[in-house]
């Protein structure tokens, strides 16, 4: 995903699980170091981060930032991404406090789900509208129809839109 980015010129915004930070510190440094932007999705992908208290959201933000500090110390997290989309108000305000703003998605071509190339390619280049935020996954799991659509989706996109990743300021 990573070498198609660069070959197309385009920047993302990667949503980076804690856990899986320190396993992939490279891949976190080559994000970085390309110019990407950092995103915080949670230490474990909890599902229910939205029922735990504001002191349980707050350490698992907290522990995800520090692993990704631990790979890349001065990277900025400017975001933070609820897994699964389940937003309550109090991961926002806790995000918020922690000064990540809270984004979402308006594409969603459910790769995670591993559907063939053209069903990703068709979802995302027939959705996408200016401004919008496509959601694809780099990790938890076989990627590669992922990386086979991106192949197409890339410069359908470009050619159509300023693809860019979010601000880091």
């Amino acid at each position: 995903m990573l070498d198609l980015l660069a070959q197309h010129h385009i920047k993302a915004t990667f949503c980076l699980i804690g856990r899986q930070v320190a396993e992939y510190a490279a891949q976190v440094r080559r994000i970085v170091a390309e110019g990407h932007t950092l995103c915080n999705h949670t230490w474990s992908h909890d599902l229910n981060l939205r029922t735990r208290t504001n002191d349980q959201i707050r350490a698992d933000l907290q522990r995800t930032n520090d692993a990704i500090h631990a790979a890349v110390p001065d990277a900025p997290i400017k975001y933070f991404r609820n897994p699964g989309g389940n937003w309550g108000t109090n991961t926002v305000s806790v995000a918020a406090s922690m000064g990540m703003a809270s984004i979402h998605w308006s594409v969603d071509p459910q790769d995670w789900r591993i559907p063939a190339p053209q069903a990703i390619i068709n979802n995302v280049c027939g959705h996408t509208a200016p401004g919008g935020i496509v959601l694809m996954h780099d990790g938890g799991g076989m990627r590669q129809n992922t990386v086979v659509a991106l192949r197409t989706i890339l410069p359908n996109l470009a050619g159509r839109f300023t693809l860019i990743a979010l601000p880091t300021k």
